[in-house]
């Protein structure tokens, strides 16, 4: 559950600052420069801990609850544009780097780009193969023991 938690702050914290810092070099040096490589390495990093809970073999957990959360405020989203982006703290008194994050997110969610996160990460959770109790040698011992040794 904890990896879940973390996902998600990976997937809106740093998807969002990454998509800010990307528009915001993109407009101001189209050539690119150093804050345009640190913004694509954050993607990078934000899509390789995605890939890696979405291909791994973590509880069901780590990608369900991000896959709620992206999916639940996608459907607020749809149904009253103004309350979903009410949630997102807003305001002179917030930190620059949460500001950035904010309007990053507003992009991602406006975009659908948090929406298609959400189905990705909720289709490990359809498969049985995540669900199921991992091998352990001790079962297969135990099993033997009392075949062989049984009161029958």
């Amino acid at each position: 559950m904890l990896v879940g938690l973390v996902v998600t702050a990976v997937v809106l914290g740093g998807g969002g600052w990454a998509v800010q810092h990307t528009v915001v070099s993109g407009q101001t040096a189209p050539q690119g420069g150093p804050s345009l490589w640190i913004a694509l390495g954050s993607m990078a990093a934000v899509g390789l801990v995605v890939g890696l809970v979405v291909a791994g073999s973590i509880s069901p957990l780590a990608t369900f609850i991000p896959s709620m959360v992206l999916l639940a405020w996608t459907v607020v989203y749809a149904l009253d544009k103004n309350r979903a982006l009410t949630l997102l703290p807003d305001g002179p008194s917030v930190n620059q780097i949460v500001r950035d994050t904010v309007t990053g997110a507003k992009t991602l969610l406006g975009s659908g780009v948090f929406a298609l996160l959400g189905v990705a990460l909720f289709v490990p959770v359809l498969m049985p193969s995540r669900w199921a109790r991992r091998y352990d040698d001790d079962d297969e011992d135990y099993e033997q023991q009392t075949q062989e040794g049984g009161y029958y």
